[in-house]
């Protein structure tokens, strides 16, 4: 059976009764696991990132960021209410700090987001306490806006024990038939781990179905009480109602698999949704297995992965410390910097111009 995976995300908005009645529903549409985000507005973008538009209005992302920041508090008392319906409590960090607190609070599985695949920081510090853990948490990575040597590298760091892939489109909605589903059994078979799908589309049943046939061990999908309310995800997100008719039929072609076999049940699963959707949809939605940034998402590529961002303005001549520049997504209008894996190379280093805060540290910025 694959692990259903509700991500409610920050959809809770800060609050504890709604992020508990978000859990319920999932749970009661069949959930195993409910995953939220450990959010810290700085530890993910500088606040000269740019605007987001909202059924509210356009404010800063930034700011949107910086409301949806919680105590520990917040965290341990969803687990504990997920616990106490028997299912999964996932969380994704977002940087050093979040990270060290979500592992004190002890998570089923510590969830890496796609634009946190090249944190080298994030990951070196998950590493380095999994090392030390007599007894590995359980890590699922997920791959959206990467190249295959993105994911080689973040596995080299984090090793594969406990560890899953989730196949990922990251545009929001991301095109059902850009989905490359075919990869899921390319990338298990690459790195000798259990692999998923975070489905970004809006189709409920679609994706997450003809992951099932391409060995899909994880199904991830965002939910929402409503399309329309001002989360940051909710415009992609299913309604409870939907996410239960994904798990059904997720189910439903699990039952497939185990009664005609693998390879005659694939068949089946194919055929039947070649024949609500097409044979070419479905052809086009398991794609051809190699790995490749997607056409909706190639924009994205290097502006949602981390890169390193000037924090204040600073002058020539300035030495370069760790105070001074953070590994950010850069998202909306800032200019893209350098890799978060040559950090440690410019500290100590003299700017050779003057510098704008939230601008990406090039390695042209200093003196030889």
């Amino acid at each position: 059976m694959s692990l259903i995976v509700a991500e409610i995300g920050t959809s809770h908005d800060g609050s504890l009764e709604k992020a508990k009645l978000l859990t319920d529903k999932a749970i009661e549409a069949g959930a195993d696991a409910v995953k939220f985000q450990w959010v810290y507005a700085d530890e993910i973008l500088h606040p000269k990132t740019g605007f987001v538009n909202l059924p509210t209005g356009k404010i800063p992302l930034f700011d949107r960021f910086k409301s949806l920041e919680c105590d520990i508090s917040f965290y341990e008392e969803m687990k504990n209410y997920i616990h106490s319906k028997n299912k999964l409590f996932v969380c994704s960090p977002f940087g050093q700090r979040s990270l060290r607190e979500l592992i004190s609070i002890s998570p089923d599985i510590i969830k890496i987001a796609s634009p946190e695949l090249n944190h080298s920081k994030l990951l070196t510090d998950l590493a380095n306490f999994r090392n030390k853990s007599s007894q590995k948490m359980s890590v699922i990575l997920s791959s959206g806006v990467s190249k295959l040597a993105d994911i080689e590298k973040a596995l080299e760091i984090l090793g594969t024990e406990k560890v899953s892939l989730l196949h990922c489109i990251t545009s929001y909605p991301a095109p059902e038939k850009e989905y490359n589903l075919k990869l899921i059994e390319n990338l298990s078979s690459i790195f000798g781990v259990d692999c998923g799908v975070s489905d970004h589309s809006l189709d409920p049943v679609l994706v997450p179905v003809l992951s099932i046939s391409c060995g899909s061990k994880i199904i991830e999908k965002h939910i929402t009480l409503s399309k329309k309310t001002k989360g940051l995800d909710d415009p992609v997100a299913l309604t409870p109602e939907e996410f239960a008719a994904m798990v059904h039929a997720v189910h439903q072609s699990e039952t497939v698999l185990r009664h005609y076999g693998a390879s005659l049940g694939k068949e089946q699963i194919i055929n039947q949704m070649a024949d609500e959707y097409g044979k070419e949809m479905v052809s086009q939605v398991l794609g051809t297995g190699i790995k490749k940034l997607a056409p909706s998402e190639k924009d994205n590529y290097s502006r949602t992965n981390r890169s390193l961002h000037y924090l204040t303005d600073l002058k020539k001549g300035t030495c370069i410390g760790l105070n001074d520049i953070a590994i950010l997504r850069t998202e909306k209008e800032l200019s893209v910097g350098e890799s978060p894996f040559v950090l440690d190379s410019l500290l100590g280093k003299k700017l050779s111009k003057d510098v704008l805060a939230g601008s990406g540290v090039l390695f042209s910025d200093f003196m030889n």
